[in-house]
């Protein structure tokens, strides 16, 4: 079964150099053991721009969806057996990055 694993930040900046290398490893150990399937680093919330064509009439607004303290700094897709094995891989992935995570199943 394939998981998110949301990376949740709340502070401005990227990655030290000590996180970068941590989370190489991990990414590294997910390729190795099967788990891997794309993952990603993000730009800051300040880059975004969203899209509302529910009217008609594309709206492009510059900025985030929301204003938020927290915001997505990146993610892993990884497969996993199940929810356990998903949890154990999202926690050692937060002690790499250093930063929360939040882990959703695909429907």
């Amino acid at each position: 079964m394939r998981y998110l694993i949301s990376v949740i930040h709340d502070q401005a900046g990227l990655a030290t150099p000590e996180e970068d290398a941590a989370i190489d490893v991990f990414n590294d150990r997910l390729r190795a053991e099967g788990h891997w399937v794309f993952a990603g680093g993000l730009a800051s919330p300040s880059t975004a721009t969203v899209i509302d064509n529910r009217g008609g009439e594309a709206m492009v607004t510059d900025g985030p969806f929301l204003e938020s303290k927290e915001y997505l700094a990146g993610f892993w897709i990884i497969e996993a057996a199940d929810l356990d094995a998903a949890l154990k891989l999202a926690a050692e992935g937060s002690k790499a990055c250093n930063r929360k995570v939040e882990v959703r199943p695909f429907l």
